[in-house]
C-alpha cells in the first residue's frame, strides 16, 4: 500500500537542485549561441534529464520516510550539484568533474531502487541497472578523452544508449506508476524552469540602463513564459493525470509514463533552455535588429516547447495538437521580426500568436 500520494518537500528541494544544471546550460548556450554550444546543450540535457527521470520514478515508488533513505537522496542532490556547477567546463577541463557527478547520480539511483516496495523492482535493476552504469561509464570515459571529438562521440553513445535503454533486454517491466504523485512531480520541474526563464530577465539585465525598451523586453519576456505555462498547465497537466489514472493495465500505464513523461518532456525542457537564452540576448540590446542565433533561440525555443507539449498530448491522447503546430510554425514565423525590426518586436509577437492560438483553440474545443 502507498504511503505518499503527493511529492514532499524534500522531492521540491531535490528538484531545485536538479533546475540550478538547466540555468547552468542555458547560461552555456547564451554566451555561445552556436551550433557547437546547441549540441553540447542537446547532449547534456540528454543524459542529466535521463537520471532525472531515474529519481521521478525512484520516488514514485521509495518512500523517503527513513534517515538513510533521505540521506542517500541528499547525495544524489551533491551529485546532480557537481554536475551543475561543472557544466559550463564541461567540454574543457571539467569533464572529469561531470563524469564523476553523474556516476554518483547513477550509483545511488541503483541503491534507492533496491529500496522500492512497488512491483517491478527487482527486475527494473537486473535490467536497467547495469544500462544505467554502462551509460554513466561512458559520460566518466567521455570526460577523459579528449574534446574533439571523441568526448562528444561518447557522451552521444551514453545519450542513444539511455534512449534505447528501456528497449535494449528481453521481456517487459511495468514499474508501478502513481499518477497523482508522477505527474505533480513533472509539473513542479516544468514550473521550476520555466521560472529559469524569468530568472534569465533579470541575469540579462544586470548592469544595464533601466529604460522604457528594457522594461518592455522584461514585461513580454515574462507574459511569453507565462504563455508556456498556460500551454502546458492549462488543463493537459490534469488531464494527463486522469488518463493515466484510468489506465487498468500496469504495463501500458508505465509505457506511456516512460514516453511521455521521458521523451516527450526532453524538448520542452530544451525549449524552455533555448527561450532563457533568447529572452537573455535580447535584453542587452531589444530595440536593435537580432543577430540569427538570438532570433532563433527565441523563436525556436518557443517551437521545440510547443512540439514536445503536441508529442505529449498525443502520447496521452489528451487533446488535438493540430493548433499547437499550427503555433511552432507562427512562431517560427515570427523570426524575421527580430532579423529585421528589433528583438522586441519578436519577443511582442509571440505572446499575441500564443494568446490567439490557445483562445481559438479552446473555442473550437468545445
Amino acid at each position: 500500500m502507498w504511503v505518499n500520494q503527493r511529492v514532499s518537500t524534500l522531492e521540491l528541494f531535490f528538484d531545485l537542485v536538479f533546475v540550478f544544471t538547466i540555468t547552468q546550460l542555458t547560461t552555456l548556450l547564451a554566451v555561445g549561441l552556436d551550433a557547437r554550444a546547441l549540441v553540447q546543450v542537446l547532449l547534456m540535457l540528454g543524459v542529466i534529464w535521463w537520471m532525472y527521470g531515474g529519481y521521478a520514478w525512484v520516488t514514485n515508488t521509495v518512500t523517503l520516510h527513513n534517515q538513510l533513505r533521505r540521506g542517500l537522496l541528499i547525495t544524489a542532490m551533491c551529485g546532480f550539484q557537481i554536475i551543475a556547477l561543472a557544466v559550463p567546463g564541461a567540454f574543457g577541463d571539467d569533464g572529469l568533474v561531470f563524469g564523476l557527478g553523474y556516476l554518483v547520480v547513477t550509483l545511488v539511483h541503483t541503491f534507492l531502487l533496491a529500496k522500492g516496495e512497488g512491483p517491478g523492482t527487482r527486475a527494473a535493476i537486473a535490467r536497467l541497472g547495469p544500462l544505467n552504469l554502462a551509460s554513466a561509464l561512458l559520460v566518466l570515459t567521455g570526460g577523459l578523452l579528449p574534446v574533439s571529438p571523441w568526448r562528444y562521440i561518447a557522451w552521444s553513445a551514453a545519450f542513444v544508449l539511455q534512449v534505447l535503454t528501456p528497449y535494449l533486454r528481453p521481456g517487459r517491466i511495468a514499474l508501478a506508476v502513481r499518477p497523482e504523485h508522477f505527474v505533480e512531480r513533472h509539473g513542479l520541474v516544468m514550473i521550476i524552469a520555466l521560472g529559469e526563464s524569468v530568472v534569465a530577465i533579470g541575469v540579462g539585465a544586470a548592469g544595464l540602463d533601466l529604460g522604457v525598451p528594457l522594461i518592455a523586453a522584461a514585461v513580454l519576456g515574462l507574459i511569453l513564459a507565462y504563455h508556456l505555462w498556460w500551454c502546458y498547465f492549462g488543463g493537459d497537466d490534469t488531464a494527463a493525470e486522469h488518463a493515466m489514472t484510468a489506465m487498468t493495465d500496469p504495463r501500458h500505464r508505465s509505457r506511456v509514463a516512460l514516453h511521455g513523461y521521458g521523451y516527450a518532456h526532453y524538448p520542452m525542457l530544451l525549449g524552455v533552455v533555448a527561450l532563457a537564452a533568447g529572452v537573455k540576448n535580447a535584453m542587452h540590446a531589444p530595440t536593435a535588429h537580432a543577430h540569427l542565433p538570438a532570433a532563433l533561440a527565441l523563436s525556436g525555443g518557443v517551437a521545440v516547447f510547443l512540439l514536445g507539449e503536441s508529442w505529449f498530448r498525443r502520447i496521452l491522447h489528451i487533446g488535438r495538437t493540430r493548433w499547437r503546430l499550427l503555433a511552432a510554425a507562427a512562431a517560427l514565423a515570427a523570426i524575421p521580426l527580430g532579423l529585421y525590426v528589433s528583438s522586441l518586436a519578436q519577443l511582442a509577437a509571440l505572446p499575441v500568436i500564443l494568446a490567439a492560438t490557445f483562445t481559438a483553440e479552446a473555442r473550437l474545443s468545445r
